[in-house]
C-alpha cells in the first residue's frame, strides 16, 4: 500500500485525510495492539458462548466444545456492544477515534458494531454501500473495520471500489454462491476496478458509507477471518435509521454512544432500542427478490 492510503504508526497526515475525501477508505496498520486482538478474540468467544448474556438464537454449547466449533456455527451478531464491556470499549478505541476526528468532525457518535466471524466455509457479502442501511443526512457515515485475523483474499478480505459516488447505485437480484446475500450492486461497469484489501490482524480500515465494497467467502479449510466493525458518523447530523423498519419511523434515532467531542442534540436524550440479534445465514434486507 502506498503511503496514501497506509496511516502509519496512528499518525494521520494532511496527505491521508485527502486520500479518503477522494478514494473514500484509508488503512490503518497496527493500529490495535496485539494484546488487545487477544482480548477480543477472547470476548468474542465468550459472547457466542453465551456467556455475556442471552441472544435469541445462540445455541447451547456442549461439555469441552472448543471455541472455534462453537464460531463455526455462526456468521455474526450486530450490537454486541450491548452485551461486552470489552466491546463497548472499542467504541471509543483511542487511536480510531483519533482518525474519526480528522475524516468525520470533531464531534462523533457511533450508532452500531457487528462482529463477524467468518468461518471456514462461510459466504462472503455482497458489493453495498453503508448508508444505503444507515442514511445520515451528511453522507458522513463511516466504518471502522478492525481485523482480528489477518485478513486475506483466501479467507474472504474486504474489497474495495475506490471513490466515493454521489448516489446509490443501483442493486439487482443475486443468486451466486459467493456471496450470502440475495441482492448486490451491480459492479459490472466497475468491476475491474476492485482491490483486495488484505490486512495484519491489528490493522483498522475505514471507509465512507458512499464507497462500494464486498467481501468474498472463505476459502480456506482451517482459518476463520474474525472482524469487529464498527459504524460512526458526524453528532451535527441527526440520524433517520429505523434498522430496516425493526424499529418506529424516526428522523433521528438516539441508540447512540458519543465517542468525541460534543452532542449538539444532547437535550433529546438517549435511547436503548436496538437489542443484540445474530446475523441469518441469507441476508435479505430491503428487498424482495421475487
Amino acid at each position: 500500500m502506498n503511503a496514501d492510503v497506509s496511516v502509519e504508526n496512528g499518525e494521520l497526515q494532511q496527505q491521508q485525510i485527502d486520500f479518503y475525501n477522494r478514494q473514500g477508505y484509508l488503512v490503518a496498520p497496527g493500529l490495535i495492539s496485539p494484546r488487545e486482538i487477544e482480548a477480543l478474540k477472547a470476548e468474542t468467544a465468550a459472547i457466542f458462548r453465551g456467556e455475556r448474556g442471552a441472544v435469541e438464537g445462540l445455541m447451547p454449547v456442549a461439555p469441552g466444545e472448543p471455541d472455534s466449533e462453537v464460531l463455526k456455527k455462526y456468521i455474526a451478531i450486530h450490537f454486541p456492544h450491548k452485551l461486552s464491556p470489552v466491546i463497548s470499549g472499542f467504541l471509543q478505541h483511542p487511536g480510531i477515534v483519533k482518525i474519526l476526528t480528522a475524516i468525520i468532525s470533531p464531534n462523533v457518535k457511533c450508532m452500531q458494531s457487528m462482529l463477524f466471524v467468518k468461518a471456514p466455509g462461510k459466504k462472503g457479502q455482497s458489493w453495498h454501500q453503508d448508508e444505503y442501511y444507515i442514511p445520515t443526512r451528511d453522507r458522513s457515515l463511516t466504518g471502522a473495520w478492525i481485523a482480528i485475523d489477518d485478513a486475506t483474499i483466501e479467507n474472504g478480505c474486504l474489497w474495495i471500489i475506490p471513490g466515493r459516488p454521489g448516489y446509490m447505485m443501483c442493486r439487482v437480484p443475486y443468486n451466486g454462491i459467493e456471496y450470502a446475500d440475495v441482492d448486490t450492486v451491480d459492479v459490472e461497469a466497475l468491476g475491474e476496478q476492485a482491490i483486495p484489501v488484505e490486512v495484519k490482524a491489528g490493522s483498522v480500515v475505514f471507509f465512507n458509507g458512499y464507497t462500494l465494497h464486498s467481501s468474498r467467502a472463505n476459502k480456506t479449510g482451517d482459518c476463520f477471518r474474525t472482524a469487529l466493525v464498527n459504524h460512526y458518523m458526524s453528532a451535527e447530523s441527526m440520524l433517520p435509521w429505523d434498522q430496516d423498519g425493526k424499529l418506529p419511523p424516526t428522523e433521528d434515532l438516539r441508540d447512540i454512544i458519543m465517542v468525541a467531542g460534543s452532542d449538539p442534540y444532547a437535550w433529546k436524550g438517549t435511547a436503548d432500542a436496538n437489542i443484540p440479534y445474530l446475523r441469518p445465514e441469507v441476508l435479505k434486507i430491503k428487498v424482495d427478490p421475487s
